[in-house]
């Protein structure tokens, strides 16, 4: 259940699976409206008589990317056909153009006549009914339409363009598609098929003995018949070569601030942070949306997606992103936001790329009683998130166009909505959208955001405000500290629940509790975070070979062992380095960073195939669970990596001899 190969511009997002399978096709919105549905489609080769999809067991692939850059690098080699393939998949930086590259390598001394077969299974607009598929004479295509999308597909080899082509109904009687069709070597040639349909195309070209021969396959894909036809001419006249070359070159330059000096930080530690910020940008939305994952897969089991903005995974993958540097990407997340924002002030549970509210399992009304369906750190992060982008990069104008609209009223909304008998705010969901309570987690970002928007009331000479915002914050640390300190166990409370109408504190050990330093509540060296991460370091490991940190004691969610002992829940990524995060903090000398490196070289060893990050892993053998790849996995490796090199550089700054031996570290590539 994941995605492999993950391409895209901020308006077109393609995903492909270990097979080198299109899985996903995600347009006009980053995350929104998935035209394949999560149906393969499939590639494969015809050679002497020999058919293959390149899901059969006689291939072995190699997975991987150009470095540094969002064109894929994958071999694929099946010795039964005497082949091998070299494919690149990219997707062009500004129009919305797929193009995949097959250099076909004959392994044998002889000629072979070899046809590669695309097959396009497209549900347009998440639908199947009432697609065409259809051949289009004027330029030798296929292509596929339903209202204002359309999808035009095309290719290239040394022999020609299209050599053969077939449309046809798929999944519907017993009709399976023409993806069977294609597995004689030959395609019927139907021109044009209505409802729930699939096309394939084929390529042809003759093979030298060791010899070999470039393809080339791209699909256009716009709002009506004269635009991809448009993106195909364009295709034609620049050459897809080319086109390739200049998406490699433009990553390479998108990264150009990535190139900071990484100290004794290993190779694939830095492979790995360049690869997540690739990934991260791929799932972010031109109009501001970050989408928490695309992999549909996660529909097995659960008839709802990944695929939305929540605003508290939008507001930390925008912080990493800002501490990274790439300020001018995240900017239109925060104005996404101001747009999101309800008349109330605050956000609510999720939403669509397009802006409009997500589905949610929160309800309005609870035995009989009438309930405020969020998250409040939903709110105060984007807050939170803001200010530290100014903090860092200085920009003002964004923060003065959102001060009066979103600072403000998210602000008083988080001022109003506390409990006067505890100062702490009033009940929301966790960030896990499981239970209903006050949550530390929540009081910390509360905290957060409401210092955030006093700084914003300062720069801007707002003083009565700031005065009110600081007030309600600092009411705010005073309540976590008297209600959710526990003295007996020496940390802190996962929150408060109600029982016979009283609070009581629950006790249950909580990763998230990192929130208490991390938003600034509290010093990372105060005894009482130093006491809450400890026991979250020790009752949260997960002791077997593939380690980590859970979410929380016994985590149901995608549960593999009953063993709570050694396995209180599967580790996550993002919980893992949180736990790095405290440790990178607390560091007073380079030896005490060693632990930190550990876990983000460690986490380099639980990519998929192809380097991308899953939400969990199987605490066993140490597979992805859940959707890969997410999001704010990588945004938070990218977070800790930055935090791990500034560290460094402080300890350095601090202690010349220090400084001598990093930079001996550094000149020795250790």
């Amino acid at each position: 259940m994941a995605r492999h190969l993950v391409l895209g511009n901020g308006k077109f997002l393609v995903n492909l699976d270990r097979n080198c399978f299109i899985r996903d096709i995600y347009f006009p919105f980053v995350g929104q409206l998935n035209h394949t549905g999560g149906n393969p489609c499939r590639f494969g080769i015809w050679c002497g008589g020999k058919f293959a999809w390149l899901d059969d067991p006689s291939w072995r692939i190699e997975l991987g990317y150009i470095e540094n850059s969002l064109v894929t690098n994958v071999t694929a080699r099946n010795e039964e056909l005497g082949l091998e393939l070299s494919v690149n998949d990219g997707i062009h930086q500004r129009e919305c153009i797929y193009i995949k590259r097959i250099n076909v390598r004959n392994l044998t001394g002889e000629e072979k006549d070899v046809r590669l077969f695309f097959h396009q299974d497209l549900m347009i607009d998440d639908s199947e009914v009432g697609d065409t598929a259809a051949f289009f004479p004027g330029n030798r295509t296929v292509f596929h339409y339903k209202r204002s999308s359309y999808f035009m597909f095309n290719g290239r080899s040394p022999g020609g363009g299209i050599f053969q082509f077939s449309t046809g109904i798929k999944r519907f009687h017993a009709a399976e598609g023409t993806w069977r069709d294609a597995e004689d070597g030959e395609l019927m040639g139907n021109a044009i098929a209505q409802g729930s349909v699939d096309s394939t195309i084929s390529l042809r070209a003759e093979v030298p003995g060791e010899g070999e021969s470039t393809f080339y396959y791209w699909m256009s894909v716009g709002a009506d018949l004269e635009e991809v036809k448009r993106l195909d001419q364009y295709v034609l006249e620049s050459h897809p070569e080319k086109l390739l070359s200049r998406i490699v070159i433009y990553w390479n330059h998108w990264l150009a601030k990535a190139d900071a000096q990484f100290g004794d930080l290993p190779d694939s530690v830095v492979r790995l942070y360049k690869h997540s910020l690739l990934i991260v940008r791929t799932q972010i939305d031109e109009r501001g949306a970050i989408v928490a994952a695309a992999d549909t897969d996660i529909l097995q089991y659960n008839r709802d997606h990944y695929s939305y903005m929540w605003p508290r995974d939008g507001a930390l993958i925008a912080d990493a992103l800002s501490l990274a540097g790439y300020h001018g990407t995240i900017a239109p997340f925060f104005e996404f936001c101001n747009r999101a924002l309800s008349p109330e002030g605050y956000l609510y549970h999720k939403y669509n790329p397009d802006g409009t509210v997500g589905s949610s399992w929160h309800p309005y009304v609870v035995q009989g009683s009438p309930r405020l369906p969020i998250q409040e750190d939903e709110t105060a992060l984007v807050l939170y998130a803001l200010w530290k982008d100014y903090e860092r990069h200085g920009e003002i104008e964004l923060p003065q166009a959102l001060y009066p609209t979103l600072v403000r009223k998210a602000a008083s909304f988080m001022c109003e909505f506390i409990e006067p008998s505890l100062g702490l705010p009033l009940p929301s969901y966790d960030l896990w959208e499981e239970r209903f309570g006050i949550w530390t987690y929540t009081a910390a970002s509360v905290y957060g955001g409401l210092m955030a928007a006093s700084y914003f009331a300062d720069l801007f000479g707002d003083y009565e405000r700031s005065d009110r915002y600081r007030s309600a914050a600092e009411r705010m640390k005073a309540g976590l500290l008297e209600h959710l300190w526990d003295e007996e166990s020496g940390r802190f409370a996962r929150g408060l629940v109600q029982r016979d109408g009283h609070w009581v504190k629950d006790m249950t050990l909580e990763s998230s509790l990192f929130g208490l330093f991390e938003f600034g509540v509290l010093p990372a060296d105060d005894d009482r975070v130093a006491g809450t991460m400890k026991a979250i370091e020790d009752g949260l490991a997960v002791r077997t070979e593939t380690g980590g940190i859970a979410r929380y004691t016994n985590d149901c969610y995608f549960k593999q062992s009953d063993d709570v002992q050694r396995v209180p829940g599967n580790p996550w990524i993002i919980c893992t380095l949180w736990a790095a995060s405290f440790q990178i903090e607390t560091a007073k000398t380079t030896e005490d960073l060693k632990r930190p490196k550990a876990t983000l070289e460690n986490v380099t060893r639980h990519t998929l195939q192809g380097g991308n990050l899953p939400e969990q892993l199987h605490p066993l053998d140490g597979s992805p669970l859940s959707v890969a790849p997410l999001t704010w996995s990588h945004a938070t490796y990218v977070s800790t990596v930055c935090k791990y090199v500034r560290k460094r550089e402080q300890l350095a700054a601090a202690d010349p001899k220090q400084s001598q031996e990093l930079k001996e570290d550094s000149d020795s590539g250790s």
